[in-house]
């Protein structure tokens, strides 16, 4: 698969995987509760799968990159996630429900595949050059995802039922399989010898890369502690609703204009003829992250969808940024575990945001929106001190050394 078959291919598999997986979530959190008649088991399946992902990302990024056929791999992981999905779905009113959160667990050990693990593949597809652009067209599916996703959920629960809406994000997922599949192979020299170091060692060996490269140090902590904000503005939306716009179901309102707004954005930027630096979009979009929540505080109608769309004007060309320095830095023999790794972080990042904002924002909202802002404001901050010696670059270690 090569030239521009390929990344369509690509992109169709991404926004497919990722659009179900963006609909499993709210799908989820309607089938808990219709299935069991408990309020909080839809909240309880959620998190189960966003904790566990922060235990699966580093390990399957190791093996992604060890597979001569990481495409296959890839396939392999999304069916075995959709097959949990149907295996939670099928056990809501049949077994205890402790046990199905256990396999909420084992779903999300795998979540970071339908996020890292396609994005680590893309220099694979890109056209010679192109990468810039491929990246900003990657990231266009995880806003095409956040946009479709939750709505879709909505929409066939609503009329069909909650359990169909979660069939219906695994079958999404399930459209993913081929293009998974048909992912071209690493081009490695014949007489390249198999990896001889162990798993643990290529572990320690990825982790230690994203800590000790200074810019992609940078990028990560920048990443994630933005992340935490923008869990706590999510968590923030439906009281936000409820208080500014007349409902607390017109908070979905809101997410849907941060979606579209990130879209636009990263539209915009993949056809930019020159795009800034992705470490100035970084600090850019910490910077806006930050002014948004604050707009929100206000608690007028149009400051509040003004920081919605300010949200995804910042959330995607960051996101763009975040991929383009996670390729320009990791090594080769490690992109997997960089964006796998990255992607538990940011998952982890996002769940903690959401629970410490909810009491907060029961106690104060305007109390929680500024939490948010802090978060982002902490996270540019972060983002300036270890901007002292970035250009400076570890020497990776070799293949087997712990």
């Amino acid at each position: 698969m090569l030239g521009r078959y390929a990344m369509r291919c690509y992109l169709g598999g991404a926004a497919a995987a990722r659009a179900g997986d963006e609909m499993s979530g709210p799908a989820l959190l309607l089938a808990g509760p219709a299935l069991t008649g408990s309020a909080t088991s839809g909240s309880s399946l959620l998190a189960g799968i966003m904790v566990a992902a922060a235990l699966g990302g580093p390990l399957f990024g190791v093996l992604l990159d060890r597979s001569a056929r990481p495409g296959r791999l890839l396939a392999a992981a999304l069916a075995l996630y959709a097959a949990a999905l149907t295996a939670i779905l099928l056990a809501l009113e049949r077994l205890p429900f402790a046990l199905t959160v256990l396999l909420a667990v084992g779903a999300g050990l795998l979540g970071p595949a339908l996020s890292g693990g396609w994005t680590s593949q893309l220099p694979r597809v890109a056209p010679p050059g192109g990468l810039p652009r491929a990246n900003a067209l990657d990231a266009m599916t995880f806003s095409l995802a956040a946009l479709v996703g939750p709505a879709l959920a909505g929409a066939v629960a609503g009329t069909v039922g909650a359990p169909a809406a979660v069939a219906v994000s695994i079958a999404l997922i399930g459209l993913a399989l081929p293009a998974a599949w048909a992912l071209p192979a690493p081009e490695r020299p014949v007489s390249t010898p198999p990896p001889t170091s162990s798993v643990r060692a290529d572990l320690t060996a990825g982790l230690r890369v994203v800590a000790r490269n200074r810019r992609l140090a940078r990028a990560t902590a920048t990443s994630v502690i933005s992340c935490v904000g923008q869990g706590a503005l999510l968590t923030c939306c439906p009281p936000l609703g409820a208080a500014v716009l007349g409902g607390a179901d017109r908070g979905a309102l809101l997410l849907s204009a941060t979606a579209a707004s990130a879209l636009v954005a990263n539209a915009a930027l993949s056809r930019h003829p020159r795009p800034p630096r992705p470490d100035t979009v970084l600090l850019g979009g910490a910077l806006l992250l930050a002014l948004a929540p604050l707009l929100a505080a206000i608690g007028h109608p149009a400051p509040v969808i003004a920081a919605a769309l300010l949200t995804g004007a910042a959330e995607g060309p960051l996101l763009t940024a975040l991929f383009a320095v996670r390729h320009r830095e990791a090594p080769e023999r490690l992109r997997g575990q960089v964006f796998t790794t990255g992607a538990s972080l940011k998952l982890t990042g996002f769940a903690l945001g959401a629970a410490l904002a909810g009491p907060l924002a029961a106690w104060s909202l305007p109390g929680a929106l500024v939490a948010a802002a802090g978060c982002a404001g902490l996270a540019a901050l972060v983002f300036v001190c270890l901007s002292n010696g970035a250009e400076a670059t570890v020497p990776l270690p070799p293949p087997g050394a712990v």
